[in-house]
């Protein structure tokens, strides 16, 4: 079946408009509406272990704190969760220069021995895209987490951290 003959599918009356002539009628060319996530990158924050590192598999819910766990939508049903965050950073320019220009922090919990975990998924999906956006969402997580987070944004490249904006800096700071 050919969807651009039209005359050989007469008896269609709605298409779906695949693709077009022009590049902005439609559905407005290739890539239009899609992410690019190419300056995101998911951080892990174990607040036991006191340590915070980069695993690229959280982009698909595959990262090595939760590979091989069911996650429950209820907290209450993993009481002994390791807490977790799953924290994204986005990287950009600011004035120029290379910056962290947005932060969206997502509480986890991870009880391994039974094979459960808590994450709220909607929460995830939208901090992604806050932090895509630009926006600073820390204010959820304890001061020991905020800490672990600043050491490790600033360790990994001071001149990001420098170049931030102060909301990141006053958000992450432990009083």
């Amino acid at each position: 079946m050919d969807l651009f003959d039209k005359k050989k599918n007469d008896k269609i009356k709605q298409q779906f408009n695949i693709l077009s002539n022009d590049s902005t009628d439609g559905h407005g060319g290739f890539g239009t509406g899609t992410l690019n996530l190419n300056n995101v990158s998911p951080v892990i924050v174990d607040v036991e272990a006191d340590e915070a590192y980069v695993d690229m598999g959280a982009l698909h819910a595959r990262s090595a704190v939760e590979k091989g766990i069911k996650f429950l939508h209820n907290k209450e049903e993993v009481p002994n969760g390791r807490p977790y965050w799953l924290v994204w950073v986005t990287v950009d320019q600011r004035n120029g220069k290379p910056a962290y220009t947005g932060v969206g922090a997502c509480e986890m919990t991870v009880d391994r021995e039974i094979r459960r975990g808590y994450k709220n998924f909607p929460e995830h999906v939208n901090n992604m895209d806050r932090s895509l956006k630009g926006r600073i969402l820390v204010s959820q997580m304890d001061d020991r987490s905020k800490k672990i987070l600043a050491d490790y944004l600033k360790g990994f490249n001071q001149e990001f951290w420098n170049n931030s904006d102060d909301q990141l800096k006053e958000d992450l700071s432990v009083k």
